[in-house]
């Protein structure tokens, strides 16, 4: 079973950027056939799949609520999973967290990221 350790969150104005990154642990990419997904939770509020990715083929899928202005990506060589976030919105602010699945299971700690002006 993996773990995970994500960065890169902070906090960013309306219409800005951030990269997230999620390192991986106990099982090697390279050797997958598996998904990986990024999740998020809002305050208040339940746990929100994002997007996922297929380690093998790089299949990727999106949340209707980020679909055009997020990008998953992987890199197998360093074993790291990657949230590219753009035009980030106030209702974007959440945890996020990479998981094993789009329910959250053996998710990690998260990062925080937080759109505001």
């Amino acid at each position: 079973q993996g773990q995970f350790v994500e960065s890169g969150g902070g906090l960013v104005q309306p219409g800005g950027s951030l990269r997230l990154s999620c390192a991986a642990s106990g099982f090697t990419f390279a050797f997958s056939t598996g998904g990986l997904s990024w999740v998020r939770q809002a305050p208040g509020k339940g746990l929100e799949w994002v997007s996922s990715i297929n380690i093998d083929t790089g299949t990727t899928a999106y949340s209707g609520s980020v679909k055009g202005r997020f990008t998953i990506s992987r890199d197998n060589a360093k074993n790291t999973l990657y949230l590219e976030m753009n035009d980030l919105k106030p209702e974007d602010t959440a945890m996020y967290a990479c998981a094993l699945d789009r329910t959250g299971t053996s998710r990690g700690k998260g990062t925080l990221v937080t759109v505001s002006s």
